[in-house]
């Protein structure tokens, strides 16, 4: 099994502090993830005026205010993100960032040096971003929540345009022809993951639908992962043992700070704790073939048994069920061949409990 990329998702969790933002890229290193993943967007242009904040924003930083005005304590300028690249680097942790607009995902491919870009759930069918995202030629994460299997397929047939064609706009039509394409030639199979996705802050665990993430993969012939929003860290760790390419998990500094996303992120421990589970995973799947290991042989003849004598049989005795049985340890001959010498003569005498 390949080695599960692992995302850890800041976020907006920064609250618009750069320091904040630092020190969630440290705790991100120190744990061991793949990336720490960001947000880049100009609020203005991610909503209007007239939306509201999510049950959950609401619950987190109260009922007053609009989402937007929300969403503009939460920027991080361009000259901060460049600070945070540098920072990552010099952490040896990849940068990501999920880019909600054409400006920001161009800003970032200027400055980004990772192959991958990651979709949101929230853009699964704004296709002009679609597009624009597959001409980078990067490859693409995309999150699922909150989709139909018709909603990815116009999401693939959307991207399937854009890693094709450099120039036009596609409606909804050539669209679902390119999908329809791209699905016959296996065009996006290394160029798409699919991230399974509940999009609720925390996900109910009956509502996770883990078993989707696998068949996700099987409909779209793609490789697939898990964005969790669920308490705790057991379902990406599941995840992980359904071989999810691609794990992501929002973290915080701690739960308790004000925002929109802290109360349902992992605290710097859990984190820690959920990618060293997911390693140990990686390795407990090994390679799928049933043999003896190493590490058992040495307790191969100490668990097993062998024939023995259950009591003393003399040579030219009839083994019977009444002197034959079966005792540790496991060097002499199999108990499979148990009744292959019950009636037959012994050869030698045998005193009780001596192998055969």
């Amino acid at each position: 099994m390949c080695k599960t990329l692992i995302i850890a998702e800041a976020g907006v969790n920064h609250n618009g502090d750069i320091n904040i933002a630092k020190k969630l890229i440290d705790v991100a290193s120190d744990a061991g993830a793949d990336f720490v993943k960001f947000q880049t967007f100009k609020a203005s242009k991610l909503a209007s005026v007239h939306a509201k904040k999510a049950e959950y924003q609401s619950v987190a930083t109260g009922i007053d205010g609009t989402q937007l005005e929300m969403l503009k304590k939460l920027e991080l300028s361009h000259e901060s993100h460049e600070v945070l690249i540098d920072y990552c680097h010099n952490k040896n942790i990849g940068f990501l960032s999920t880019a909600f607009d054409l400006e920001s995902l161009k800003f970032l491919c200027s400055k980004l040096q990772s192959e991958y870009l990651k979709v949101p759930s929230g853009e699964i069918t704004n296709a002009p971003l679609l597009v624009a995202h597959a001409r980078t030629g990067k490859k693409i994460i995309l999150s699922t929540g909150m989709a139909s299997l018709g909603d990815i397929e116009d999401a693939l047939g959307a991207l399937a345009f854009g890693f094709i064609n450099d120039v036009g706009n596609p409606k909804i039509d050539i669209i679902k022809e390119y999908y329809s394409k791209a699905m016959m030639t296996g065009f996006l199979k290394d160029k798409v993951i699919l991230l399974h996705c509940t999009t609720e802050y925390p996900a109910p665990f009956n509502e996770i639908n883990l078993t989707a993430m696998n068949n996700l993969g099987s409909i779209f012939g793609l490789p697939f992962g898990y964005s969790d929003h669920s308490e705790g860290i057991v379902v990406p760790i599941a995840a992980a043992a359904k071989e999810a390419v691609v794990i992501e998990k929002h973290f915080t500094l701690d739960k308790n700070m004000e925002g929109p996303d802290h109360k349902a992120s992992l605290d710097p421990i859990e984190l820690k704790q959920m990618i060293n589970a997911i390693r140990h995973v990686e390795l407990s799947l090994g390679v799928g073939q049933k043999f003896a290991v190493n590490s058992e042989m040495k307790n191969k003849n100490i668990a097993r048994k062998s024939l023995v004598a259950s009591k003393a049989i003399n040579k030219g005795d009839i083994f019977t069920e009444n002197n034959l049985t079966a005792k540790r340890p496991g060097y002499g001959k199999s108990p499979m061949l148990y009744w292959d010498y019950i009636g037959t003569i012994a050869t030698k005498s045998y005193s009780e409990d001596e192998i055969i």
